[in-house]
């Protein structure tokens, strides 16, 4: 049976089908689900609206996240949550009104969010749906290949990803079911970081800095940057410029942690 969290996430989604098409798995995956796994809790949210903690109170429930993660992880987590979300599918009409109402201030952070904000009220989720394809799909292939192995060797299922398995299996962090995307897919990595961020991966102490410093930095600030020139980009180029700021900001944070 069904727990109520995931009732309510089906409703809002307008059925299993359209959850499994708007998290980007199969139908029978989510249909075989008895609860939101821990690893979907913020792709759920992200495209339905349901709060994490009515999806998975176990999880996110008072006594869990009281004093669990300070402040600075909290939205570290909830910005790796969004980017991924945003390269793994295309956002619906209803993620493009809550992107619509991002917070923002004078911070180059900040100001990225505004930026990604306006582009979501004036855009339409058919036309990002289009500019998703055209850019990360493509007949053939899209524009841009948003892969490690890709970046550093020009090829795909290259040792990079061969390494980045390795070291997840030494943390213990299992692939998802239904997941088509190899690990070294930006969305698949800005989703680990989430989980490690707000804790809702168990890994070894230093497992943020591993995947970050090996497997992220050495090539995830040029895809943001391709991203932000690519010529199909218009929406996604503000997504763009949002991550390449935040990973700025993430590279001289674990620079000052050695």
């Amino acid at each position: 049976m069904r727990e109520a969290g995931l009732s309510e996430a089906i409703r809002a989604a307008g059925g299993v089908g359209q959850l499994a098409r708007q998290i980007g798995i199969s139908q029978p995956s989510v249909s075989n689900w008895i609860h939101v796994p821990a690893e979907r809790v913020i792709s759920v949210e992200a495209v339905t609206g349901v709060d994490r903690a009515v999806l998975r109170p176990d999880l996110y429930g008072p006594k869990k996240m009281a004093g669990d993660i300070d402040e600075v992880d909290a939205a570290r987590a909830q910005e790796y949550a969004l980017i991924a979300t945003l390269l793994a599918r295309a956002p619906n009409a209803a993620l493009l009104s809550r992107l619509s109402e991002l917070r923002a201030d004078a911070s180059p952070l900040g100001l990225a969010h505004a930026a990604l904000a306006e582009a979501a009220d004036k855009t339409t989720a058919e036309r990002v749906e289009r500019e998703y394809f055209d850019l990360f799909i493509g007949l053939g292939r899209g524009e841009l290949m948003p892969y490690g192995s890709y970046y550093l060797t020009g090829f795909l299922h290259e040792r990079p990803l061969a390494r980045l398995r390795e070291d997840l299996e030494c943390m213990g962090i299992a692939r998802a079911g239904g997941v088509v995307e190899p690990e070294d897919h930006a969305a698949i990595l800005c989703e680990i970081m989430s989980g490690l961020a707000s804790g809702r991966l168990s890994a070894p102490a230093d497992s943020e800095r591993i995947i970050f410093n090996k497997h992220m930095a050495p090539w995830i600030g040029r895809f943001f940057i391709d991203l932000e020139h690519a010529e199909a980009a218009d929406f996604y180029r503000r997504l763009g410029t949002l991550g390449r700021v935040f990973i700025d900001i993430e590279t001289e944070a674990f620079d000052l942690l050695g």
